[in-house]
């Protein structure tokens, strides 16, 4: 006997979207929050990481707005027919943010500026740093079992932010504390050239596969479906 997937049933899709949409308005209400907080302080302190953490914070709010868009349908077949418009703004998202943290971090590299210390910075780069894995992978969760490719790319996003986060973080401390202002523009490379495969994973529809729900195909029938995400049945691991 073969298997092909099936998928959530219908309760099980309604309850997921339901949990899609309220991770998404959280994302977006802390991000809008992260950003006035890191803009402000980076303005202050002439921090362009602060700022630049604040311009990925603008950006992350654009990509939850897309899903939060997709899944505002309430027709499941709408919903699917908006996950490659989603998915592209998504993807342009990744390549500005590599741009501008690329950008941002050869002029720190080249000592174009120096930023002061900034307490509420390192405040607002910890609770990010708390906050937002839970947040990345409750919405990678659901995203995964309901089969969006949208929704997982958008849980990169946020969880990419937390790698900002960490880097921020070190960064202003050491730079506070022992003068080592090169440190965060090399780490901020690496989450851009990281931002960079991302962007091209969602541009393709890569990174999610919904769990396998298997039920006995009739004789003949196709041995192989692929999900909404183009993953094959019996998938059950994302990149």
């Amino acid at each position: 006997m073969t298997a092909i997937s099936l998928g959530p049933s219908p309760a099980r899709r309604d309850a997921l979207t339901r949990r899609i949409r309220l991770l998404v308005a959280a994302t977006i209400t802390y991000n809008v929050i992260e950003a006035v907080v890191a803009i402000t302080a980076g303005t202050i302190a002439s921090s362009t990481a602060l700022v630049g953490f604040g311009l990925d914070s603008v950006i992350e709010v654009s990509s939850a707005a897309a899903v939060a868009w997709q899944f505002s349908a309430r027709d499941h077949a709408l919903r699917e027919a908006r996950e490659k418009t989603t998915l592209r703004i998504i993807a342009v998202s990744f390549f500005a943010l590599a741009t501008y943290i690329g950008i941002d971090a050869v002029r720190a590299l080249a000592g174009t500026s120096e930023a002061d210390r900034s307490i509420p910075g390192i405040v607002i780069a910890a609770l990010s740093l708390a906050i937002m894995p839970f947040l990345s992978a409750a919405q990678r969760k659901a995203g995964r079992e309901l089969g969006s490719a949208s929704a997982v790319a958008d849980s990169k996003q946020t969880l990419l932010c937390t790698y900002l986060s960490a880097v921020l973080l070190a960064g202003l401390v050491l730079n506070a504390t022992l003068d080592w202002s090169w440190a965060d523009p090399i780490a901020a490379l690496v989450i851009a050239a990281i931002a960079v495969k991302e962007g091209r994973d969602a541009w393709q529809g890569k990174g999610c596969c919904a769990p396998a729900a298997h039920t006995p195909a009739p004789a003949g029938a196709a041995t192989a479906v692929a999900d909404a995400c183009g993953c094959k049945p019996g998938c059950t691991s994302c990149s």
